[in-house]
């Protein structure tokens, strides 16, 4: 697949989606968020053959930067422009984080600003030792408006998202782990390869269990123990009598790799 910002790929059920402006630091502009909504939405979501996907960057300088300022420094908006433009980019991001595919996100480098927001729509974050991790808008006068003041705290805290916002300041990558912000931190030589087999491991699973633990999961933390374990309960009814279940007893009984089919 030909994109003019991202590198697309898929191998053996995984999709590998690489933000490609490296002379910008990959960057969020020109034909970015147009190329992301195809190569997710499109692509990978609808890919039968897809079954997990791995986000990351070109290079070792970065992840992403942010918002390209360069590019956006002299533009006005009016109020309702404005408020048109965000929305599309909220769209953006909250469909790619309820993707029904579990995406992986290798931060090889800085993570900044919109950078960092786009990782946290990702279900797992792994990183680089030498990457950085913020969100320093409240230096340029804005605020993370990317979904930054809903899903870091979410994720981390509220004390930690609002030292990380408020003092607008980057943390290093043994830091990011020792917040929950990542899992797992390694070498950039080991990034990608550990990326890859965290995806083929779930790339070997039942798609339709992945889609529904996702979904469970993240349901269950919008919503009180009850609703999330109704939800839990029609999950189980639906996998337990799906075709993959039948299959995967009778792989364990007969000491077999599973043959999933999704269905």
């Amino acid at each position: 697949m030909q994109f003019e910002t991202l590198l697309y790929d898929v191998k053996d059920g995984v999709a590998t989606i690489c933000l490609n402006r490296p002379d910008r630091m990959n960057s969020i502009g020109g034909t970015m968020k147009e190329d992301l909504e195809k190569a997710f939405l499109e692509y990978a979501r609808q890919d039968d053959d897809v079954r997990v996907i791995v986000f990351t960057g070109t290079g070792e300088r970065a992840f992403c930067a942010g918002a390209d300022i360069k590019e956006r420094a002299n533009r006005v908006l009016s109020l309702p422009e404005y408020h048109k433009q965000q929305k599309y980019t909220h769209d953006l991001l909250r469909a790619i984080e309820v993707i029904e595919k579990p995406v992986i996100a290798a931060i090889n480098g800085v993570a900044l600003g919109g950078g960092l927001e786009m990782a946290l729509c990702a279900d797992i974050r792994i990183a680089a030792s030498h990457a950085k991790m913020g969100l320093p808008e409240a230096k340029l006068g804005v605020l993370p408006a990317a979904g930054g003041t809903q899903r870091l705290p979410r994720l981390v805290g509220v004390g930690w998202a609002k030292h990380l916002t408020l003092t607008a300041q980057h943390i290093d990558a043994e830091k990011a782990l020792s917040i929950g912000l990542v899992t797992e931190v390694m070498p950039i030589e080991d990034l990608m390869p550990r990326a890859m087999e965290l995806a083929q491991q779930m790339a070997n699973t039942a798609p339709l269990s992945l889609r529904f633990i996702k979904q469970a999961i993240d349901l269950g933390m919008q919503t009180g123990i009850d609703a999330g374990l109704e939800y839990e309960r029609f999950a189980a009814a639906v996998t337990a009598t799906s075709e993959d279940r039948k299959e995967g007893m009778r792989a364990f009984v007969e000491k077999r790799k599973p043959k999933f089919i999704g269905r």
